[in-house]
């Protein structure tokens, strides 16, 4: 053991598997180190361990192996005492160094970070080895189905273990452990979707299913987990979830201005990501969350992630109340969206329909009137749905990202103009209109909107994900409809 060394990280070839030095002070009466240490260890490039549980193994005699395992949880494992040789083995599915060995000694001073799905095996050298690990999940029978071993011995492997294992002490579970050959390899942790029937949940199922990672996504709607409802949250065993995809929203704006709609949006908007967020925030998963313009005043040209929010809506006010709820969860993405358009009921379906009208010769409908005065750019479903798959897949940093359609900043009838010319040639039986003579004669509350929804897409351009065109993504949306 070396002692008074400085604490140090480094890399072993496997991904997220990390030795760690350890400082061990010691004089004539022993030793004491800081086994655990989050702010340090963390600004040297381990994960932040969100530990749930403190487990000891303890090694009698000079000999006893036991491996390899690899279990559904990241650790921490270091020794208390004694020595011990280690082997880790990575059996993640689809990983890029899957089956690469890695070997080194462990004692007091040296310690390693194990992320889920990589296999570790331990050899004590010494009598009376004691190594502890803290883990970031409870032992669960579920999770406990989840385990994958590899046999110790395979020669596939080249373990060279200092102890022949003929001489070793294994269990007789360890010594029949399947070849690398035939491990069924760990499954990443799964994404829960809420909300999958709305527009933005359906292009997040299409684009998981295209991309053949949908088997370890589990869709849900309100109809079977009503998210703003706590007694629905033992539904699920939430240790088997590394992301939770929020895609449920009440979006009825006008209709949230009315008592029973107000009271809905805030259940939706704000009770439900609440719950999501603390439950997340409770068992380490991210949370990904999306956001509106309409946390905005609409007073700025264009709203970048800094600025205040500044609701002028009752819904509005509810998504501002679930942005600051679900900021709250450590591990959070907030995607903020306008003008959202996918496989629903949104506004290019609509202007379709109405550009199908004026085209027939049969129906009376001459000219529709569309709002100019609000400005701002479409958010595909599809390309969120792209945008929110990347920031997962590249771990971006945690925070808030505008996420619309690029290119020009736009009006509402210049939207629907678009549209009508590319169904049906009609685009100038668009007639624009000011927000207050549209509604001028509407029966029933109208909410305010932000005059101004153009948002800015630098911070997610900088993870290295840019939103197509909203124009080019109009033009293959409208072509695709019935």
């Amino acid at each position: 053991m070396e002692f008074e060394k400085e604490l140090s990280v480094r890399e072993t070839g496997i991904e997220g598997l990390k030795v760690v030095e350890l400082s061990v002070h010691g004089d004539p009466r022993g030793w004491f180190k800081e086994n655990w240490q989050r702010a340090k260890m963390v600004a040297l490039g381990i994960p932040d361990l969100r530990v749930v549980q403190n487990n000891v193994s303890f090694n009698a005699r000079r000999g006893v192996t036991r491996g390899v395992h690899a279990e559904p949880w990241d650790k921490f494992v270091s020794v208390a005492a004694g020595s011990v040789f280690g082997a880790w083995v990575d059996l993640r599915q689809g990983s890029a160094t899957y089956g690469r060995v890695y070997t080194c000694t462990l004692d007091p001073s040296r310690a390693i970070y194990v992320p889920r799905g990589v296999g570790n095996s331990f050899q004590a050298l010494e009598d009376g080895t004691a190594y502890t690990y803290l883990v970031d999940a409870h032992w669960s029978a579920e999770l406990r189905g989840t385990y994958t071993f590899v046999n110790l011995a395979d020669p596939a492997l080249g373990i060279g273990w200092p102890i022949p294992l003929s001489e070793a002490t294994l269990s007789e579970a360890d010594r029949h452990h399947p070849m690398l050959a035939d491990v069924v390899p760990m499954a990443p942790r799964r994404t829960l979707v809420t909300g999958c029937d709305g527009q933005l949940g359906r292009a997040v199922r299409a684009l998981a299913e295209e991309r053949g990672v949908s088997g370890t996504f589990d869709f849900c709607d309100i109809d079977a987990f009503d998210f703003s409802d706590p007694a629905q949250y033992g539904r699920y065993d939430w240790d088997l979830y590394g992301a939770v995809i929020n895609c449920g929203a009440y979006t009825a704006v006008d209709r949230a201005e009315t008592p029973g709609g107000r009271a809905a949006a805030w259940r939706a908007n704000a009770t439900g990501p609440a719950l999501l967020a603390r439950t997340c925030a409770e068992h380490g998963i991210t949370l990904v969350h999306v956001s509106s313009d309409y946390v905005f005043d609409g007073a700025r040209e264009v709203h970048d992630e800094e600025e205040p929010l500044s609701p002028l809506s009752v819904y509005g006010q509810s998504k501002a109340a679930g942005d600051l709820a679900v900021a709250g969860c450590p591990r959070h993405y907030i995607l903020r969206s306008s003008w959202v358009m996918g496989d629903g009921r949104n506004f290019a379906r609509t202007m379709a329909a109405l550009s199908d009208r004026v085209a027939d010769p049969g129906d009376p409908l001459g000219r529709v009137a569309v709002v100019d005065d609000q400005l701002g750019r479409p958010t595909f479903t599809r390309d969120m749905a792209a945008a929110i798959l990347h920031l997962l897949g590249s771990r971006a940093p945690y925070g808030t990202y505008d996420c619309t359609g690029s290119g020009r900043v736009a009006s509402w009838a210049e939207v629907a103009r678009e549209v009508f010319d590319l169904r049906n040639g009609n685009g100038d039986a668009v007639a624009p209109v000011s927000t207050a003579e549209y509604y001028a004669g509407a029966e029933g509350p109208v909410a305010p909107r932000p005059a101004h929804s153009a948002l800015d897409l630098s911070r997610l351009e900088a993870t290295g994900f840019s939103m197509p065109d909203w124009e080019q993504s109009l033009g293959e949306y409208v072509r695709g409809l019935a």
